[in-house]
């Protein structure tokens, strides 16, 4: 690993030198080029050179111990540089992880409401409200694109797009079911009951990676709706796709005009099918007729506790917390940090 940070580290230094030449941006692509691959290799590098001082202060403080006059301030320093040496070792190792080629793009997120009925249901909103809170504290923004609200104000499923810096590398892992143990709002006698929730975290498509026929979406329009059935909206605005080879829904209710909905709903619609292609390795929506069945929401990975204790347990890492309220409230990057460290030493869970 210190070899292949070496000569990353080495050229980082080139790169400097060559983004320094007055003829620059003669050629815009290549210095387009030259830029984002600076970008990409300055945290890493930095990391490595704190890596170093890390390394250079342990020695300098294991030398000192033979002085009795430094002994205890040497210990001390000695402790913190190995400290910092472990910490860095797991921040390398996690910013020398293959990159996804979708760490970059935005993402539209779906949460569904699973087994437990209407607390299965609030606990959807509740996830909606987590990864919207964790979205603020990033500055990324949020906008909800369709949604199927209950009488308490649950969603049976929303759908919301997520966009900003590198949005996708932080929440790609939030896809499975989630589990949730608590009274729920609708239990009078006090009892704990058991629920589960479903996310999934789609990447946004480019133009390239799919060309839709129109011979193959049926486009149904209907009037958005709130909990209830009340209608929000007096006209037939809101936009159904069906995609006819694969069986794909999606829908779009949250925008003025007809026009702007279909034009969301044909984003998400690419964002499922580019997802599918992508676990099945296939790049043709031939290819994928039949399938889209065979991909699961994916196993349970997290327990959210809060009675008779409180817990929240990725069940990948064997992470967990008893502040449940913080993680509620966007707190997760604790459990994004012990993924990336777990995947990189090869010790994630089967769940």
């Amino acid at each position: 690993m210190f070899e292949k940070l070496k000569a990353l580290a080495a050229r980082l230094d080139e790169l400097e030198m060559r983004l320094s030449a007055p003829d620059l941006y003669d050629d815009p692509d290549r210095a387009a080029r030259l830029l984002r691959e600076r970008n990409e290799l300055e945290p890493i590098v930095a990391a490595y050179r704190e890596y170093e001082k890390a390394q250079q202060m342990q020695a300098d403080a294991t030398e000192m111990l033979s002085d009795p006059d430094m002994k205890e301030l040497a210990q001390e320093e000695l402790q913190q540089a190995k400290n910092d040496i472990a910490r860095l070792e797991d921040e390398l190792k996690i910013l020398l992880l293959p990159r996804d080629p979708n760490d970059e793009k935005n993402i539209y997120v779906e949460i569904r409401g699973g087994a437990g009925g209407e607390e299965s249901a609030l606990f959807a909103a509740d996830l909606y409200r987590m990864y919207t809170m964790y979205a603020d504290k990033r500055g990324w923004q949020t906008e909800v694109m369709s949604k199927s609200e209950t009488e308490l104000g649950g969603y049976k499923e929303i759908v919301f797009r997520v966009a900003g810096d590198k949005v996708y590398s932080r929440l790609k892992f939030e896809s499975g079911v989630h589990r949730v143990q608590r009274v729920p709002e609708t239990e009078s006698q006090g009892r704990v009951h058991t629920s589960t929730t479903t996310v999934a975290v789609l990447p946004e498509a480019e133009e390239l990676d799919f060309y839709i026929d129109p011979k193959d979406l049926r486009i149904d329009t209907f009037r958005a709706s709130g909990a209830g059935g009340q209608h929000i909206n007096k006209t037939s605005s809101a936009v159904r796709l069906i995609h006819k080879p694969t069986g794909i829904v999606v829908s779009c209710q949250t925008q003025r005009s007809q026009f702007q909905n279909r034009d969301y709903a044909m984003e998400m619609l690419k964002a499922k099918l580019y997802q599918i292609a992508q676990q099945q390795h296939m790049d043709k929506i031939e290819d994928i007729k039949g399938v889209q069945n065979e991909i699961a929401w994916g196993h349970q990975i997290r327990s959210y506790v809060f009675m008779p204790y409180t817990m929240v347990k990725d069940h990948r890492t064997n992470y967990e917390t008893g502040n449940v309220d913080a993680v509620m409230d966007g707190d997760l990057d604790g459990f994004i940090f012990a993924y990336l460290k777990a995947a990189s030493r090869g010790e994630l869970q089967d769940t």
